[in-house]
């Protein structure tokens, strides 16, 4: 099979593994397999369906669940041999519920940072659907949004100051205060990281778009 210019390689059972990948946040969802049909499929409807192994049938992802993926992009390997399907998912990717079929850690180097943006508003959000006595963070969920709202303000307000005084460590310092705290009134406005993050993807793309027409319109 032959897409672009690239001769996609199936196994002997005639498929092909798909590593599928957040597009927003470049997460690993899921591993599956395409078969020739299904990736066919997939080009043609825009939106993931896979080959399933145990059932021996095509699987178009969230047909039972709803959980569909739309497809951004879909890139072979230099073997052509594995593809990585970047997706806009419309829910879980998982059947256990879970973001991500990728959720059972069984190592980690020592001295790597864990940290990431999307881990800290999970454990945020864990804080409000399993409140835990003594959370700093469930207290804020427990006294509501107007508490919330108070602490952002006071915390942007420390950004400021720190800021004004020229203390590089001060302001990272609050401002990764700020972070936190408009995390939480994420959650508790029911915002997600990647409405955040497709905010900022569609306005880069209209600047882009507008920058185009200011450049046309002068050459006239």
């Amino acid at each position: 099979m032959e897409i672009n210019g690239v001769t996609i390689k199936f196994d002997e059972k005639g498929l092909i593994p798909a590593v599928v990948q957040d597009f927003y946040t470049k997460e690993v969802l899921t591993v599956a397999y395409m078969n020739e049909e299904s990736l066919g499929i997939t080009m043609d409807e825009g939106y993931t369906c896979f080959w399933s192994r145990s059932r021996q049938e095509l699987w178009r992802k969230g047909e039972t669940s709803g959980n569909r993926q739309k497809v951004v992009t879909m890139t072979a390997d230099c073997d052509a041999d594995a593809i990585v399907v970047e997706v806009i998912k419309d829910g879980p990717a998982c059947h256990t519920g879970a973001e991500s079929c990728f959720f059972n850690e069984i190592w980690q180097a020592e001295d790597q940072n864990p940290f990431s943006y999307e881990k800290l508003y999970d454990l945020i959000k864990g804080r409000k659907t399993d409140p835990k006595e003594g959370s700093y963070t469930t207290y804020l969920f427990e006294k509501g949004m107007d508490k919330i709202l108070k602490k952002v303000g006071e915390e942007s307000t420390e950004v400021i100051i720190a800021a004004a005084k020229e203390d590089k460590a001060e302001t990272i310092y609050e401002v990764a205060d700020l972070a936190y705290h408009v995390m939480t009134m994420m959650v508790e406005a029911g915002i997600e990281l990647k409405d955040v993050t497709a905010e900022l993807a569609r306005r880069h793309v209209i600047d882009k778009k507008k920058k185009q027409e200011y450049m046309g319109g002068s050459e006239g």
